[in-house]
């Protein structure tokens, strides 16, 4: 078994005369679960949530970051596990030609930034860059690969004896692809997203905004509907909501989309606390 749970969507705005947004309004993060072993997809705002209700007695954690945009961090210096020196806390990002993990986080925790230094955190920290191949975490295997963002951007394949899903929250593999989806083998993140029962992927734009936003990074909904269905997965939960779309709009855009396409399989967008249970 495997529990997901949405802690932040990149958010939206709530519609006329409501509240709060239904979609929300955290920035990235995911957490990923079976038995005792967490994975946190991203560390946006929502991760401050998330750490502030860690479960008692899970004394690792695994922080899987796609990239380093602001968006996917910024929660980071508010994660209170950092701070407690009972935990071991492993950070996962991609590698970059430049400068290395440790050097790069720095750059976001030290002055003037962030009060606190990367090198001051209480927790047992070790940082590791990807892609390197599989690897295993607990009761998951894991894969990493470059995908189509500005970067270096990687999406992750998360799976176990009872279910697989794939997290790819900033990705556009509609570039350049005059009709796509084109072969399978040629479009970015396929291998990652084939086949699982949830695939987590960026659907940031109605289709009639994408042609403004090519080369941005992005996929419309339309594009993340026919990812999904070149890749055979089972559950699509839209993420990377427009944060200036309204709850009324991406309702409006998702029903849009479903109506054109009429995909074979779940269609949900990603709400926080959303819970989707697999296997």
């Amino acid at each position: 078994m495997i529990d997901v749970t949405i802690w932040g969507t990149r958010g939206s705005l709530a519609s006329p005369g409501a509240e709060t947004a239904r979609f929300g309004g955290n920035t990235a993060c995911v957490a990923v679960r079976a038995d005792d072993t967490i994975l946190v997809l991203d560390a946006g705002t929502g991760v401050r949530r998330l750490g502030a209700s860690w479960p008692n007695g899970v004394r690792r954690v695994d922080l899987l970051l796609t990239h380093l945009h602001m968006d996917h961090i910024q929660g980071l210096g508010f994660f209170q596990p950092l701070y407690d020196d009972g935990m071991e806390v492993h950070i996962w990002a991609p590698a970059s030609p430049t400068l290395d993990l440790r050097k790069r986080l720095s750059r976001y925790l030290s002055p003037p930034f962030f009060p606190v230094h990367l090198r001051d955190l209480d927790c047992r920290l070790n940082l590791h860059e990807v892609p390197c191949g599989d690897f295993s975490i607990g009761p998951f295997r894991i894969s990493a690969a470059l995908v189509c963002h500005p970067g270096p951007t990687v999406g992750y394949r998360i799976e176990n004896a009872q279910a697989a899903m794939a997290y790819l929250p900033d990705h556009e593999p509609a570039l350049g692809v005059t009709n796509f989806p084109g072969l399978p083998e040629w479009t970015s993140g396929y291998g990652l997203a084939a086949g699982v029962d949830l695939l987590i992927h960026d659907a940031q734009y109605a289709a009639d905004e994408y042609p403004d936003h090519t080369g941005w990074g992005h996929s419309s909904v339309e594009h993340a509907m026919r990812f999904a269905a070149l890749a055979h997965a089972k559950h699509l939960v839209l993420f990377h909501h427009d944060p200036a779309h309204s709850d009324h709009d991406i309702a409006r855009i998702v029903d849009a989309a479903v109506a054109t396409l009429h995909p074979e399989f779940q269609v949900t967008p990603a709400e926080e606390g959303a819970v989707f249970r697999l296997g």
